[in-house]
């Protein structure tokens, strides 16, 4: 929807009642659209923005007002300042009568807990919903570049668009500078702004100009030959990258990111910080890592209670900020009451006394009314707490799940790795890391049988049950659903005592996840990515595994409930592996860590913040994410050569929560092997005859592999 305007915003002039009655006609038309019509809308004018540039019409459930007179906003200001702003979504108010300010040359992280309206604030903030100079021209990363015939490197490059525009910009202001009648300042002020659009202009038209989209390119992961690889063969993380890279090749004046690290490996992170803390215009990103927030930002915005509250310094200056500030508030407020309490009192004993005490009492009565119409300091609210727990599950004696030679290849490409020896328990929390490309997400399928190995064996004990949380997960809910009504639809039953669940047992279920009032009633399409990964911990904690599986599990949620679920993972009974970018999740809770990279799985020798010391002085030194040398960087695997294509298996269609139900799938046999030492109660899978599924493997191949065990394990012991 169009931008609306507070009641304060610039008072009609005479002959002006048509347009007013004009305007208030079509916000009335589009409040009165249905949801369908609404959608169509949306999508309409969602085909018609350019990319990283949207337009009101995208978000028609989001109404803005404010004070500010957008109109008299100066062209070339290089700060956007909006009084008395107010935001809406689907009705329900996201930010009250609050001053929104964004000055050039700061680096603001917002951060405000899951369901706030962050990045419904952004968007508002990105379509022009909420006003800004027309001088400052907003890109923002809001979904992925499209698929084309143009390769990486050239949709970066493609800003033919983005140079009329400068150009029209320039013309402009080389117009306004011609006035005689402008002061030294207004002179200057123009002089500036038309410096920085030539200086843009040269970027986008010089030699170095593909140079400089390269390097950006590999700095986010792409390689040379996927520099070279058409947008259309891209997945949709690579085709976000690819957007991302735009927005900071463009270099735009005003730049928005919402979660921007959510498509990165952690080179990428951190080549990415050292980038952002370079830009000296005006960024406003929302992130779900603190450490990121530390190295990048210059300004804290927090919004809490419908307000926007401005810190300046990293996260951490944030916090301590924001600790010292509650305690004297707290202090003054406790004051107050005192204060209150006393006069109360004393009034209240001798209001109606002798002459002078009575006379004491009315100034004290005074006193107490200038004191509330003045104001009084409010009570520090404390945030509320998110607990998180996985229930207990029964420990399985180990080993629990094992790889043993393993090896991968997607169908017609190279095996991705090769002899993985790894294994699991319930007591493992292990943390893999490594660059995208290399295999994390595939080796946690493999772990999970959802994809069956090329070469060696996966063994797992028999009344193993595990869960998952996996990148889109989020994407499977059913958006047409409530919380409430999914939940139910999912656990009928109590799957311990077998007891229906009632309505009461379901609202638990998500309240113990921070999913609570109106927000359990809610569609889930109208909830924050954060409250929707909230709902996937609570079914994998009611599934009760033995194993959870956790893949990127923090991209959308707040540090709170971040060191909620780190919480939650060091009192679970089962055991934990993650992949994961960030550093906080990873430091509280790793015993392990796996670094998938080269073909191969090895442990780390050291703290996950080694491993990004490491990663800085990689990318110091060469200025690139792309320095470990990895062929197997990308999107995917490499293709394999006509000479050495691997037959490999098609993968499982990914279910995103998986649940794996006990039960044996030992095969049926009068005469059952004698089991190696070591790998009681485990069953012995591979690659069945269809290509796809998991099947026991035939007796006499059984009985020769238990027999090749039997020796490797004898060689061992000797």
């Amino acid at each position: 929807m169009a931008r609306g305007k507070g009641k304060l915003a610039g008072a009609p002039k005479k002959g002006s009642k048509k347009k007013v009655d004009d305007d208030a006609s079509k916000t009335s038309d589009k409040k009165s659209l249905s949801p369908e019509e609404k959608a169509a809308r949306a999508i309409e004018a969602a085909k018609g923005a350019r990319l990283g540039q949207p337009v009101p019409d995208m978000y028609p459930d989001i109404i803005a007002t404010y004070a500010t007179n957008a109109k008299k906003m100066h062209d070339n200001a290089k700060q956007v300042l909006v009084d008395n702003l107010s935001v809406l979504y689907h009705g329900f108010p996201l930010v009250q009568e609050t001053q929104l300010v964004l000055s050039y040359g700061n680096r603001y992280g917002l951060v405000a807990a899951n369901g706030s309206g962050k990045t419904t604030l952004l968007r508002a903030i990105a379509s022009g919903i909420i006003p800004r100079p027309k001088n400052i021209d907003v890109y923002t990363v809001e979904r992925g570049m499209d698929k084309t015939d143009m390769t990486a490197l050239e949709a970066v490059l493609e800003v033919d668009q983005e140079k009329k525009e400068l150009e029209t910009a320039a013309e402009r202001l080389t117009e306004e500078m011609a006035d005689e009648n402008l002061t030294d300042e207004e002179q200057t002020a123009l002089s500036d702004a038309l410096s920085d659009v030539y200086e843009r202009l040269d970027e986008l038209d010089a030699d170095t100009a593909e140079k400089r989209a390269a390097s950006i390119l590999d700095g986010l992961g792409f390689t040379p030959e996927m520099q070279q690889k058409k947008t259309k063969d891209f997945s949709g993380g690579w085709l976000m990258r690819i957007a991302l890279a735009k927005a900071l090749y463009l270099n735009p004046t005003f730049l928005i990111l919402d979660e921007p690290t959510n498509h990165l490996d952690m080179a990428a992170v951190v080549w990415f910080e050292q980038y952002l803390k370079t830009f000296n215009k005006i960024l406003l990103l929302v992130s779900h890592s603190q450490d990121f927030l530390n190295g990048v930002c210059t300004n804290i915005i927090f919004l809490r209670n419908k307000k926007l509250e401005y810190y300046g310094g990293n996260y951490d200056a944030y916090v301590k900020t924001r600790k010292e500030k509650e305690t004297m508030q707290m202090k003054k407020y406790e004051w107050e009451q005192a204060q209150i309490a006393d006069m109360k009192n004393y009034i209240a004993r001798f209001g109606h006394g002798s002459a002078k005490l009575a006379k004491q009492a009315q100034s004290k009565e005074k006193t107490l009314e200038k004191m509330v119409r003045s104001g009084l300091t409010e009570k520090v609210v404390e945030d509320k707490a998110v607990a998180l727990k996985f229930y207990e599950c029964g420990k399985l004696p180990p080993p629990v799940l094992q790889l043993q030679e393993v090896g991968f290849a997607y169908p017609n490409c190279e095996l991705l790795y090769s002899g993985i020896d790894r294994g699991l328990d319930c007591d493992s929390r292990v943390c893999l890391v490594g660059p995208n490309g290399a295999g994390k997400s595939t080796l946690l399928k493999l772990l999970m049988g959802e994809l069956i190995p090329t070469e060696g064996m996966v063994r797992r004990h028999h009344h193993l049950k595990i869960a998952a949380y996996q990148q889109h997960t989020v994407d499977q809910l059913p958006f047409d659903k409530s919380p409430i009504e999914f939940m139910h639809e999912k656990f009928p039953k109590d799957l311990i005592t077998g007891e229906v669940n009632n309505v009461n047992k379901i609202r638990s279920m998500v309240g113990r996840f921070g999913i609570t009032g109106t927000a359990q009633t809610m569609k889930i399409s109208q909830l924050s990515d954060g409250q929707r990964s909230r709902i996937c911990f609570a079914m994998i904690a009611e599934s009760r595994p033995h194993i959870i599986f956790l893949d990127e599990p923090t991209n959308a949620l707040d540090p709170e409930t971040i060191d909620a679920l780190a919480d939650a993972i060091n009192n679970f009974e089962g055991g934990v592996c993650v992949v994961s970018h960030d550093i906080r999740l990873i430091s509280q809770v790793a015993e392990e860590i796996w670094l998938c990279d080269e073909g191969t799985v090895s442990t780390f020798p050291g703290t996950i913040e080694d491993f990004k010391k490491e990663l800085e002085r990689q990318v110091a030194e060469s200025g690139s994410a792309n320095n470990s040398g990895s062929k197997l960087k990308g999107d995917g695997s490499r293709k394999a050569s006509a000479a050495a294509k691997v037959a490999a298996p098609p993968p499982k269609p990914a279910a995103t929560i998986s649940v794996a139900q006990g039960g044996s799938t030992k095969p049926k046999s009068s005469a059952p092997a004698e089991t190696p030492k070591g790998f009681e109660g485990m069953t012995a899978v591979r690659k069945g005859g269809d290509g796809d599924t998991l099947a026991p493997l035939k007796s006499e191949d059984k009985s020769a592999a238990k027999s090749s065990l039997q020796r490797m394990l004898d060689g061992q012991e000797m």
